[in-house]
């Protein structure tokens, strides 16, 4: 998995790194996968409501991209909410894959069509 980390109006630290690292390992063993994770790590001078750390990322995968953004006043807890965030998007999809698999393979019961169930009685006819 490679990962990709920017940082807007700070530098990232190789501290804030090797935590991102850590917390999105989790990601790695739900959806093995995963190509490339980017992150975008954004503080903001004028704070808005939720706080001045802001974190973006998206995860792609051969098939699929998932994408996350958090918010807060402190950054260990922005990344937390955004990998709970990737979390149940992966786990989901997961789940939707896997209940449409199960459901065509529901249909397959037997061999026989009810066509020829009938013609295999000459003896009615």
């Amino acid at each position: 998995m490679d990962l990709v980390v920017k940082g807007r109006g700070d530098r990232v630290s190789g501290q804030t790194r090797a935590r991102l690292e850590r917390k999105l390992s989790r990601l790695e063993r739900l959806e093995s996968r995963l190509d490339r994770v980017e992150v975008e790590v954004t503080w903001e001078a004028r704070r808005r409501v939720d706080g001045g750390h802001r974190v973006a990322a998206s995860c792609r995968t051969p098939r699929r991209t998932y994408r996350a953004s958090a918010t807060g006043s402190d950054l260990d807890a922005t990344i937390d909410r955004l990998v709970e965030r990737l979390e149940r998007q992966i786990s989901s999809d997961h789940g939707r894959r896997r209940s449409r698999m199960l459901e065509g393979a529901n249909r397959v019961k037997s061999g026989r069509s009810p066509s020829s169930a009938t013609s295999q009685n000459p003896q009615e006819g």
